[in-house]
């Protein structure tokens, strides 16, 4: 690995932790910049990306990893109601290990392709009609970039839940929302507090 790529896996794993671990609010801003910057290394990356013999298939190969490992880490994040009744996310030490196996494993296949494993992701290549090493950096740049995009959806489908749950709720006599899994108990208390209003009248 160039120094280059070294910084890019490094910068990437501190930006996604720095960004995600904690509680922290969610937002529209805080959920499209993933998406943004995923897009843009699309661009950079593979806009010369090989696509003979089988290397677009090592690509879809690359693109299920991602979507997979992406559903993963977003299950590893907790989405609740904060303060105010905003959408806030809790991500720990989980998810951390998650980011650190995926970018480690992917810094640890590219130094061993140019050390002791060599001769074997060669042989492998040839016999499967891969490209070379191009067409390896191409399928593990589409799995980081799936991985984030599934991540992103993954948290939205969940705060999209978690909204139409709380949303279901019932309004009391003094006008407070009560959430759906609470209104069915205030009910009950209201007919309680009725009849017993009733069996004290004369």
């Amino acid at each position: 690995m160039t120094l280059t790529q070294w910084l890019l896996n490094a910068g990437l794993l501190v930006f996604i932790l720095a960004s995600n671990l904690g509680t922290r609010p969610l937002t529209a801003a805080r959920l499209a910049m993933p998406v943004v910057l995923s897009v843009f290394a699309a661009v950079v990356f593979l806009s010369n990306a090989p696509v003979v013999g089988n290397d677009v298939a090592l690509d879809f190969v690359g693109a299920a990893a991602g979507v997979a490992l992406g559903i993963v880490a977003g299950m590893l994040m907790r989405v609740r109601r904060g303060a105010g009744r905003r959408l806030v996310s809790t991500a720990g030490s989980a998810y951390a290990v998650l980011w650190f196996i995926v970018i480690g494993g992917r810094v640890a296949f590219a130094e061993s392709a140019n050390g002791w494993a060599k001769a074997a992701i060669t042989d492998f290549s040839i016999s499967n009609r891969i490209t070379g090493s191009d067409a390896w950096t191409a399928a593990f740049v589409v799995m980081a970039l799936t991985m984030v995009a599934a991540r992103v959806l993954t948290t939205m489908v969940r705060c999209r839940v978690l909204a139409s749950s709380a949303g279901s709720g019932t309004t009391s006599d003094s006008g407070t929302f009560i959430p759906s899994h609470a209104s069915q108990d205030h009910n009950v208390a209201q007919e309680l507090t009725a009849r017993a209003s009733f069996g004290r009248r004369p």
